[in-house]
């Protein structure tokens, strides 16, 4: 081929309105259906790639070199360390590189093969972004074949006749078998992840596509962590005494997984044990206090998300990835408004007047991304230590 001829397409990202992007194909082959967003974060692709909330989406990043860090073991976020990525694909501007990190264990093309996961690069991922921020989230069919053969006509169709997130119920598909206990504490510089040895309360996590780091960040803060399944009923999770209760983020529509589990969660606050709940988890709170949610136009993805603080009212940089937003309007007058997106008003945390209830809608468990909001956990700690007081 002459050094001047264009490479022949290897993988294509079509649209459901019928567009076709071409690019190279990298990481496994293969078709796979899902929702295009873009992520806006520079660093963790990693933490991404594996975070549960991400089943059923095709992530754009929009920074450009993706993959020259590599992998390792240390930064899976998936709970479940045998599961399978939810993500259905990824969208890249450069190709991939060789990494070049010291914590580097593998190449980040080998790893995207061992998971499973389809990628597109040489895609312009700004024309892609600006063409989500305009019109939305699309559905879309991203393939990847080495010898570059591809049914457009039948990707179309495919990207077409998904189904799209609304109505879907993606929190069974990523949450536990079975209940554990988590004592892995946060990871330290020479050191790594450590151990709780010395728990002062005990918190029952529910999960509906638990991030490692959370649980990570709940024992870091002194607890003893038992993880169980979204379908747990609230008389089960009350009958471990637990001092304090957290409601998990995860993918799919708050609305479909909130038809089992909001009434379970009602029960809980109606118990007045303190309740914490991160993205998914704060949509099905808000749910469960009168609220309502809607599909969000282009979401919010990435790890530079402004969000202002009315209780302290500081304004912290946050890491968010989350397509349902709660509807502030919807809140009934028992329930306070305690954050909001500064990118764009919405609403980004609750709490209970009466009840040591609260939620956020973004991730501060940082991983990836900044260590702003940390003091979540030490006040949910808090809310557990005054109950522990007022029981005594």
């Amino acid at each position: 081929m002459p050094p001047w001829a264009d490479e022949a397409p290897t993988a294509l990202l079509v649209l459901a309105d019928g567009t076709v992007i071409e690019g190279q194909g990298a990481g496994a082959t293969g078709v796979a259906v899902g929702e295009v967003c873009f992520n806006t974060a520079m660093t963790g692709y990693q933490e991404i790639l594996t975070d549960p909330s991400y089943t059923g989406q095709i992530i754009t990043f929009t920074f450009p070199h993706v993959g020259n860090v590599g992998t390792n073991i240390e930064d899976i976020e998936t709970s479940n360390l045998a599961a399978s990525s939810g993500v259905r694909g990824c969208v890249l501007r450069a190709p991939i590189t060789a990494p070049s990190n010291w914590r580097a264990g593998q190449d980040f093309d080998a790893w995207l093969k061992a998971r499973g996961i389809i990628a597109i690069t040489g895609v312009d991922t700004r024309a892609l972004t600006a063409l989500i921020r305009d019109k939305g989230m699309p559905q879309a069919a991203i393939a990847h074949a080495a010898e570059g053969k591809f049914d457009v006509d039948a990707l179309k169709r495919e990207a077409a006749g998904w189904s799209g997130m609304v109505g879907l119920d993606l929190a069974k598909d990523v949450t536990c078998g079975q209940s554990y206990t988590w004592d892995e504490t946060a990871w330290e510089w020479g050191k790594g992840y450590g151990r709780q040895e010395s728990p002062r309360f005990h918190v029952v996590a529910i999960d509906f596509g638990l991030k490692r780091n959370i649980l990570r960040e709940l024992a870091q803060a002194g607890c003893k962590v038992t993880v169980v399944p979204a379908t747990t009923s609230a008389q089960e999770i009350l009958e471990r005494n637990p001092d304090g209760v957290f409601v998990s983020n995860g993918p799919g529509d708050p609305a479909a997984t909130g038809e089992y589990a909001v009434p379970e969660i009602k029960k809980l606050v109606e118990s007045g044990v303190p309740t914490f709940g991160i993205c998914l988890g704060h949509q099905m709170l808000g749910l469960a206090l009168g609220g309502t949610t809607s599909k969000m136009h282009q979401g919010h993805h990435g790890a530079n998300h402004p969000v202002k603080d009315f209780t302290t009212h500081k304004v912290e940089i946050t890491s968010m990835n989350h397509g349902f937003a709660v509807e502030r309007e919807s809140l009934p007058e028992t329930v306070e408004e305690t954050h909001v997106s500064l990118f764009d008003g919405s609403n980004a945390g609750l709490k209970l007047k009466d009840k040591p209830v609260f939620s956020v809608q973004y991730h501060p468990e940082a991983s990836p991304g900044p260590q702003d909001s940390h003091y979540l956990f030490t006040r949910f700690v808090a809310l557990m230590e005054e109950a522990k007081k007022e029981k005594a």
